[in-house]
């Protein structure tokens, strides 16, 4: 069925005998290449008023109307809904909530953007009716004054630094970024202080920083999902870059290249209520934490994001990555085996790290040497040797393992399985008695032995080498706080995910609350399918066989695919269908076969 399309501004004022065609077509005609828009110039031409114009929007996009100079209209904004300088940045009215949505007056219904950010700031699902810009600026001059206003939902709102540091230029004169130090710290300084440590309290594993053509996106990365936070003012964006630079230790000057450093800050941590955690002396306690930080050079401007890294994150203990109880036998037998190379695979973002990490951890004993070769080194072990490799002086992947076996280690991590040269030299590790864990980038766990073989590594040698393969991804888990069943879920998601329409009563869903920002979900947890080798499966690498033929024998084998092991997380009421169903997409998937207990 064709997408109805929706009928234009000047079709609309138009066809209420507002304006006149001519007035619409002159009105097209200044709008081009001045980047207003047509109601702008309208109102400007005089042709009409802004009343008209927002009554024009209602009609086109289907929203309420409300006129503040209505007495009726006026009482229905309840200014104790939502923060003060939240209405007065964004110039929005709160009007009503219930259920968990909140409804605004706005005076842009295209500001996607803006509505996106609000979602996150105000924790609740946004619905929206229209005013003038001009009678939400007057009401807000008027009748906000003396009113009180409700305590945002994020644990540590943006909006203690935006009022005068995000929404006004800096003043160079009284606040150098260069010199201002300890308590007299300048606006931009305490602006990317308080980003930074809004972002950690907040669970985000990333902060991006990205210059568009009018104002700087802030977005966040909580839980993997993008969210966009606040719309930093364009003239800041130098002063912004170059403190994040000074920060990571990289070149202030260069914008020409990508840049790569990292930053370690003291962050105050914060107790269940939200509040900043005391030690017996009334300190606030802190927690030091690391940044990865990379610069990109983009077209208004260079893009830093920063990467948070949680040492707590990979030091969960086995049996909190998610694994059910039979994969995580197997998985504690694989990584007991004194020699033999165990991959695990997965797209950027996967968890591999924290896996792997995980492993080592649970070995690290005294009588057990182990040596790492990463890029970059993320989070430091005691009792482990790590090594950074460093291409530009030749310490490279190859040059870090050949020197890692006359160490004599008994277990060895390959951060990264990139060519056939690193992949050799693992295998030789693995064949003369070594213990060896690295990643690869595949979809599967099958694909992983055509991958390997593709890179030129004769096929007897990954028959004979590789012990095990674990492909695993990310999803998101549902805030226990608020989760509840979920009755209305999607017939076609289900069979999707294998779960029956009898077992349709256990399926539960999100549904929103102060602990998870009104999102329903908090914190994930991994889906996996272990590949253990067997002969079948070494015969068909030796064969140099097909990936649908790997992955039938490896389910013959008891492998259990990444969809069967998210049904089973569907069940248990800890992730929804909708997230697990983002993985389905496997070639050779039948769930016939994968989706058995």
């Amino acid at each position: 069925m064709a997408r109805k399309l929706r009928q234009k501004l000047g079709e609309i004022l138009v066809a209420a005998n507002v304006v006149t065609e001519d007035k619409v077509k002159t009105a097209l005609e200044q709008a081009k290449g001045t980047g207003k828009r047509v109601g702008e110039v309208l109102i400007e031409m005089a042709a009409c008023s802004a009343v008209d114009i927002a009554k024009g929007l209602a009609t086109q996009f289907g929203m309420e109307y409300l006129n503040l100079q209505s007495a009726e209209d006026h009482k229905r904004v309840d200014v104790t809904l939502i923060p003060e300088e939240i209405s007065r940045k964004h110039l929005v009215l709160p009007l009503s909530k219930s259920g968990g949505r909140l409804k605004l007056l706005i005076h842009d219904p295209m500001d996607v953007e803006l509505l996106d950010m609000l979602r996150f700031r105000l924790g609740a699902e946004i619905d929206t009716a229209i005013g003038t810009k001009e009678q939400i600026s007057y009401f807000l001059e008027g009748d906000r004054a003396g009113a009180t206003i409700a305590k945002p939902l994020v644990k540590k709102e943006l909006g203690d630094l935006t009022a005068n540091s995000m929404d006004t230029s800096v003043d160079r004169s009284k606040a150098s970024i260069d010199q201002e130090t300890g308590q007299s710290e300048g606006e931009i300084v305490r602006m990317v202080r308080n980003i930074i440590q809004t972002a950690v309290q907040n669970r985000a594993s990333d902060i991006h920083f990205e210059p568009m053509k009018q104002f700087v996106l802030l977005r966040y990365r909580i839980d993997g999902e993008c969210q966009i936070i606040d719309k930093l003012p364009k003239v800041n964006q130098s002063a912004i870059l170059a403190r994040l630079k000074l920060m990571a230790g990289v070149n202030m000057a260069e914008r020409r290249i990508p840049q790569d450093g990292r930053i370690k800050m003291p962050i105050p941590m914060l107790d269940a209520a939200g509040k900043e955690k005391l030690d017996p002396a009334g300190q606030t306690m802190v927690d030091h934490v690391d940044f990865r930080v990379s610069t990109c050079p983009a077209s208004h401007g260079e893009s830093v994001v920063l990467r948070i890294l949680r040492p707590d994150s990979v030091r969960i203990g086995l049996i909190n990555l998610g694994l059910e109880a039979d994969t995580l036998d197997v998985f504690n037998k694989i990584i007991r085996r004194p020699n033999g190379i165990f991959l695990v695979t997965g797209p950027t973002g996967s968890g591999k790290t924290t896996t792997l990490y995980s492993a080592l951890d649970t070995l690290n004993r005294p009588d057990r040497k182990i040596i790492t070769a990463e890029d970059p080194v993320e989070y430091n072990f005691k009792g482990i040797n790590q090594v950074q490799v460093r291409d530009a002086i030749g310490l490279t992947f190859p040059a870090i393992l050949k020197s890692m076996l006359r160490q004599a280690p008994n277990i060895i991590l390959v951060g990264e399985i990139r060519d056939r040269e690193v992949a050799d030299i693992a295998i030789q590790a693995a064949l003369t008695g070594h213990l060896v864990f690295s990643t690869l980038h595949t979809n599967d766990a099958p694909s992983a032995i055509t991958r390997l073989i593709d890179m030129g590594v004769k096929p007897f040698l990954v028959a004979s080498s590789i012990q095990a393969v674990l492909a695993q991804r990310l999803v998101r888990i549902l805030c226990q706080k608020c989760r509840g069943p979920d009755p209305d879920v999607d017939s076609k998601l289900l069979r999707i995910v294998g779960v029956s329409e009898m077992e349709r009563d256990r399926v539960m869903g999100p549904k929103g609350c102060r602990e998870c920002g009104q999102v329903g979900y908090r914190g994930r947890r991994g889906i996996y399918e272990m590949m253990v080798m067997n002969s079948e499966i070494r015969h068909l690498a030796f064969e140099r066989s097909g990936i649908s033929k790997l992955r039938a024998a490896a389910v013959r084998g008891g492998m259990r695919g990444l969809l069967g092991d998210g049904r089973l997380k569907i069940l248990k009421g800890m992730t929804t269908p909708e997230e697990i169903a983002k993985f389905a997409q496997i070639e050779g998937f039948d769930p016939t076969t994968e989706m058995a207990v």
